[in-house]
């Protein structure tokens, strides 16, 4: 992204104080430093100018003042892409942190959610009504970015991914104008939205579908790292038999005790209580777990999980692969990484897009993707002062290589980083062309670049 010059930081300074109230626009100091702060602690761009908006006005006041001076601009809603999106090193971020109500309307079971709400606000409204949403995995990461992207996550089985329950959204387009769409006003771009990132303008709120979930059971079993080779081959035969009701994560981390150990992480959200029980009781067989905590829970509690392991400021790295299964060759590469991991917060994390998910007709959405398949994550993480951080990007590099033979074309785009111009090229498949005329017409000099998309030269604000 162009770093803005100083004459152009000044006419936007200039703009913003004319149209956002004193306090919001910072270039220094504590708010400055908060709007700054992504989960990624290897992040160390410094955006010229932050907005950290109160309403939508700013954020539409925002837009318009980065074109008016010719600011490159960046929006922060969770702060959660490892590779720094959120905030544009010289230019413009416009930070939606302050935007993060959530409405239940129970009765319709929609949520209305502001666009910098995250998974966790979403899932503490709608939870008092005795309704659940659908999520990804982690609490702190934003629902409009998890939403737009894709969004994997514990339920995506029998209600499909984030993305598929979203009912509207309202944007701020890149030439100032305010839109709602839905199937029915502006369809392209809804469909273009539904997998395609926030790469058409700026969503100042959602609306998604809600349900109602009376049984959820779920928690974690560890495997000893001997058990590997069973566990991995157990799974193997499991995983393609799942009902919509059971999604299954999984992968290699360390252990309580600091060896690795093989994790699944079932959650079954089916009406019925036993046959949930049972199904994950079966993952619970492949071996002598080292530890067994399967019971009724929550998704606030759930996604509270996750955060607690996986906490803002550590520096990560993240190679994402999808594979068609749980082949010998997938299974020797996880086995790899667990026998050659190189930092104590390191992990491997499989995603299964099973069931509901995978029923979707791929040209419904802009998600290139619908066939069943896991999504591999490798996660790269250590502390700020770990001295060793090039042998840890190194085993995740050496990981994506190794998945290489087995590897579908493209890619998850929300977790693509900037510099995998290839597998982005493949990640929208058949969507490809349909999603770049939606780009070429509402964004035509690619203001929003949320995420990557299959285009190797576009225009550029200067």
């Amino acid at each position: 992204m162009t770093v803005a010059t100083h004459q152009h930081l000044g006419r936007l300074a200039d703009t913003l104080q004319r149209t956002i109230p004193a306090g919001r626009v910072v270039t220094a100091g504590p708010d400055y430093d908060a709007g700054r702060h992504v989960w990624n602690g290897a992040v160390s761009s410094r955006p010229g100018v932050i907005v950290r908006c109160a309403d939508p006005d700013d954020a539409r006041n925002a837009v318009l003042a980065a074109r008016e001076s010719g600011v490159p601009l960046s929006v922060r809603g969770g702060g959660h892409d490892w590779a720094g999106r959120a905030l544009n090193d010289g230019g413009l971020t416009i930070d939606l942190a302050g935007l993060r109500r959530v409405t239940v309307d129970p009765v319709a079971q929609v949520a209305e959610v502001s666009g910098g709400a995250t998974a966790a606000d979403l899932a503490r409204a709608v939870e008092p009504f005795g309704l659940t949403a659908v999520t990804g995995t982690a609490g702190s990461v934003g629902m409009a970015g998890l939403t737009l992207g894709g969004g994997y996550g514990p339920l995506s089985g029998r209600f499909g991914l984030a993305l598929d329950n979203l009912v509207s959204a309202d944007l701020v387009l890149a030439d100032g104008s305010v839109v709602t769409v839905d199937d029915e006003r502006e369809p392209d771009l809804f469909w273009a939205l539904r997998g395609g990132g926030g790469n058409f303008g700026l969503v100042t709120a959602l609306r998604v579908r809600l349900h109602r979930v009376p049984t959820l059971l779920s928690g974690i079993v560890m495997y000893s790292w001997d058990q590997a080779a069973t566990v991995l081959a157990g799974l193997a035969d499991a995983v393609p038999e799942t009902p919509d009701e059971l999604t299954v994560q999984f992968g290699v981390l360390r252990g309580p005790g600091g060896d690795p150990v093989v994790f699944v992480a079932p959650t079954w959200s089916g009406d019925d209580a036993a046959a949930g029980e049972r199904a994950l009781a079966r993952l619970g067989s492949f071996g002598t777990p080292l530890v067994s905590q399967l019971a009724p829970t929550t998704m606030p509690e759930k996604l509270a999980v996750i955060d607690a392991q996986f906490p803002f400021g550590r520096h990560a790295e993240i190679r994402p692969r999808s594979v068609p299964a749980l082949t010998t060759g997938v299974r020797d590469v996880l086995h790899l990484a667990g026998s050659s991991l190189t930092s104590p917060h390191s992990a491997v994390s499989v995603h299964c897009l099973h069931g509901a998910a995978a029923r979707v007709p791929v040209t419904e959405t802009a998600f290139g993707n619908r066939d069943p398949h896991l999504m591999i994550e490798i996660i790269a993480l250590w502390e700020p002062d770990d001295v060793q951080a090039k042998g840890h990007r190194a085993w995740a590099d050496d990981l994506t290589s190794a998945l290489e033979p087995e590897a579908l074309p493209g890619g998850y785009p929300n977790l693509l980083g900037p510099d995998e111009a290839a597998r982005t090229a493949h990640a929208y498949g058949p969507n490809t062309e349909r999603l770049l005329a939606v780009k070429r017409r509402f964004d035509p000099d690619h203001v929003f670049r949320a995420i990557p998309l299959p285009v190797s030269s576009v225009p550029r604000l200067a």
